[in-house]
């Protein structure tokens, strides 16, 4: 078993989910007490200016209002007065404005040019004109402080003699606040060392116990049951623990039992020719011999306690409860390109007196030769009986109608007797290609090579064609001027293009194209032949080269054709050491393509 890293345990789990708690708690709790702290000292901020505002208010209403005598000071003088007299610290500036929007006083005494001229502060003129205070918080642009601003009417009896602008350092209450955020952050990092060590005392009260279960499940995985889980209390994991400790000698006992019967079932199964798989009722392998492993050519770690169905490949066709009705013997195809390679399977129901099903036993044996020489022979005796049929039921028919009297008939005479040489020339060539071929599946058949020039090779076989044709086609060469030099055996080699020309004769239209090709890529020579045909469906395209198939068989055999030319074809290319394919479009033509390995010119160069 995987040994649990730290990051990854319970136990850090279990304190990081403590602490996280704990962190989230008190930080809703700190921005509340924050945010509720912070505005209940600007309330009182704002509250002690509006207080000392009043009274100013009064007193500036007061000053407005006097009737003032030659030797009295003017208004001027007299709200200067007045305002220096209130200065503190947290107040920064005092204004009094008229109602023409005109700075009659300020209490800062750097600033008293402006007093004669207009107030431009909005808050100042919103404030006379609803004659409703107004206040807002900017920041100072020179010593980046927070500013109260205050904008409060100077009214009498119903009228606006004024206001009064006030700034007001708030930034005070914020230093406060951050001094006491301070202390609180100070106090959440102690509170979370202290969580930090409960978390870790009470994580391992839980931990400790699941450590102990999993260190004896692992001896329990390497066969060990004589340990024993400690049982810690009579909590939740406390009755756990003992439920495990009682698992523990159940196991032992069933582990006993089994293995007698295991040791009983080698000595039988160790001596078998055949492969033998045993299940238990839901399916999943807890016996199998070395032959099983050899045939399915898998080690036994990876197919022990696996679905059988899973391991034999059949998952997708059969379940657990189709194999145990199974009568009949089934067939594992492992074939690769490279060799065939089949199993045949048979199941046996493992069953108990009462009819309980405890399991299935399957036999694998070696199928492969047998299949092989049993489809070959199928698919043989099939092929050629359905080649052979039709020319020979032609032939009987003719010559049935000759015997009877129609060999007097002078005009039908030679008809029947040509179809009947016709048919005679068709069996000929049907048994001529079955010999070449099994010449060639028996590696009997040389290749007499000698170097040609392709261009010059491939023309001649297609004016041959071009001369001889009987039909509107039309021959298109699209070959380049360049030489290209390959070594071939020129007979094979011309009954392959041969193969592939009459096919595309065959098969295009009057007035139809037959386009021809060459270029080199990839150190090989490609060659091209194109009709403008029915063309083949797309899902058939790769089975034309297998021996008698055709994709219409009763027009092919109509056309003489005896479905064996292409896998001809193939095979004499392969024996070349080239390739060959086909690509098409059902109803816009066919293109077969073959390669051949390039040969060096005569000057030694790649052409």
């Amino acid at each position: 078993m995987q040994k649990v890293s730290f990051f990854k345990s319970i136990h850090v789990k279990f304190v990081l989910v403590y602490i996280l708690l704990i962190v989230i708690a008190m930080q809703i709790i700190g921005l509340y007490f924050a945010r509720e702290l912070e505005d209940t000292l600007k309330d009182s901020f704002i509250e002690s200016i509006q207080q000392r505002v009043d009274l100013l208010e009064f007193s500036m209403r007061a000053e407005i209002i006097k009737k003032r005598g030659e030797e009295d000071p003017t208004i001027e003088q007299s709200l200067r007065t007045v305002l220096y007299s209130v200065r503190s610290e947290d107040i920064n500036e005092i204004r009094v404005v008229d109602t023409n929007f005109r700075i009659l006083a300020t209490s800062d005494t750097n600033k008293q040019s402006i007093v004669g001229q207009r107030s431009m502060d909005t808050n100042v003129r919103r404030s006379i004109s609803s004659e409703t205070p107004f206040n807002t918080i900017k920041v100072d642009l020179q010593k980046k402080d927070r500013i109260w601003v205050l904008a409060s009417p100077i009214i009498y009896q119903g009228e606006v003699l004024g206001a009064i602008y006030l700034e007001s350092n708030i930034e005070t209450v914020f230093e406060q606040m951050s001094e006491i955020n301070l202390i609180l952050a100070g106090g959440t990092a102690m509170s979370l060392a202290i969580t930090v060590i409960l978390g870790i005392l009470i994580a391992q009260t839980i931990t400790r116990p699941i450590s102990d279960m999993r260190r004896q499940a692992q001896a329990m995985a390497k066969g060990n049951f004589s340990r024993k889980v400690r049982v810690y209390g009579n909590d939740e994991i406390g009755q756990l623990a003992i439920a495990f400790n009682h698992l523990t000698n159940r196991l032992q006992e069933a582990q006993s039992t089994t293995e007698g019967e295991r040791r009983k079932l080698a000595s039988v199964l160790s001596n078998m020719t055949d492969g033998v798989i045993a299940t238990d009722r839901k399916g999943r392998i807890m016996l199998i011999n070395e032959t099983a492993l050899r045939l399915l050519k898998v080690p036994r770690e990876l197919v022990m306690h696996r679905p059988i169905s899973v391991v034999l490949g059949i998952d997708s066709e059969y379940t657990f409860e189709d194999l145990i009705h199974m009568k009949d013997s089934i067939n594992l195809d492992f074939s690769s390109p490279e060799r065939n390679y089949i199993l045949r399977v048979n199941f046996s129901v493992i069953q108990k007196e009462t009819g309980f099903v405890n399991g299935i036993i399957s036999v694998l044996h070696d199928n492969t030769e047998q299949e092989k020489i049993d489809m070959e022979r199928r698919e043989f005796v099939a092929n050629v009986s359905h080649e052979l049929r039709t020319p020979l039921t032609t032939m009987r028919s003719y010559l049935e109608a000759l015997a009877d009297g129609a060999w007097q008939d002078r005009e039908l005479a030679p008809s029947f007797l040509n179809v009947t040489q016709t048919e005679t020339e068709r069996m000929i060539r049907l048994v001529n290609d079955l010999l070449q071929l099994s010449k060639m599946d028996s590696r009997s058949s040389d290749l007499n090579k000698e170097l040609v020039e392709f261009n010059k090779f491939f023309n001649r076989i297609i004016d041959r064609f071009e001369m001889s044709r009987s039909q509107d086609v039309h021959f298109l060469r699209l070959l380049p001027e360049a030489q290209y030099f390959v070594e071939i055996d020129t007979d094979k080699l011309t009954q392959v293009i041969d193969n592939i020309i009459s096919n595309a004769l065959k098969y295009s239209p009057d007035g139809g194209n037959i386009r021809f090709g060459c270029i080199v890529q990839g150190g090989l020579l490609k060659a091209m032949i194109s009709d403008d045909g029915m063309g083949i469906p797309q899902e058939n395209v790769e089975r034309i080269f297998d021996r008698f198939y055709r994709v219409d068989r009763a027009r092919a055999r109509s056309m003489g054709g005896s479905g064996l030319g292409l896998a001809i074809a193939r095979e004499m290319i392969e024996a070349h050491g080239g390739a060959i394919w086909a690509e098409s479009e059902e109803g816009y033509g066919t293109t077969i393509f073959f390669t051949l390995p390039i040969e060096l010119d005569e000057a030694g160069e790649w052409d």
